[in-house]
C-alpha cells in the first residue's frame, strides 16, 4: 500500500488520539468528512491500524510499581524462545514482552503491587524455570511515551 501526505497525517492524528471524530479528524486535515472517512476506511482495510486501545492510570489499579526484568536463556533455539515467551504472556503482571537480541534474550515490563510482589514474581514466575540462566532487574521511575511513530514517508511541509 502506498501512503502519501494526508495518510501520513491521518496516522499521526490519529496516534496522538485515536478518539477524535471523523468530523474532528477531517477538520484537521482540511478534507471533506466524507473523503477522510475513506481514507480511514483504507487505511484499516489494508492493515495498517493495530488497533485501538485506552490507556489507565496504575495506581488506580494498584499498580504501585513497574519493572523491566532482563533474563537470558541457557539456549537460544525456537522451541525454547517460543515456549518462554508463551509463558512470559501467560504472567498476569506482564505488560510487554520484548525478544531481544544482544546480551539478553528477553526484556519484560512487569507491573506490580509492590517491591515484595515483584520479587515473588521474579522469583516464581521466572528465576524457577529451567532454561533461565540469567535474571537481572530494574525499577521503573517514570515513563515517557512520543504520542506517534516517527514518519520515514519523506514529505516536506506542504509538499
Amino acid at each position: 500500500m502506498e501512503l502519501d501526505r494526508i495518510d501520513d497525517e491521518i496516522l499521526t492524528q490519529l496516534q496522538k488520539n485515536a478518539r477524535l471524530s471523523n468530523k474532528e479528524l477531517a477538520a484537521r486535515l482540511g478534507l471533506a468528512p466524507s473523503t477522510c472517512l475513506e481514507r480511514v476506511r483504507r487505511l484499516g482495510a489494508a492493515g495498517v491500524f493495530q488497533g485501538f486501545t485506552a490507556r489507565v492510570d496504575p495506581k488506580i489499579l494498584g499498580i504501585g510499581l513497574q519493572a523491566m526484568i532482563a533474563l537470558r536463556l541457557s539456549r537460544h533455539d525456537r522451541n525454547m524462545v517460543l515456549a518462554f515467551r508463551a509463558h512470559a504472556l501467560a504472567q498476569p503482571e506482564v505488560v510487554r514482552v520484548f525478544h531481544m537480541a544482544g546480551r539478553n534474550d528477553f526484556l519484560l515490563q512487569v507491573a506490580v503491587r509492590d517491591p515484595e510482589h515483584l520479587r515473588d514474581i521474579a522469583l516464581t514466575a521466572f528465576s524457577t524455570r529451567q532454561e533461565v540462566v540469567h535474571l537481572e532487574t530494574s525499577l521503573i521511575y517514570e515513563t515517557v511515551e512520543s504520542p506517534a511513530l516517527p514518519s520515514y514517508l519523506g514529505f516536506e511541509d506542504g509538499a
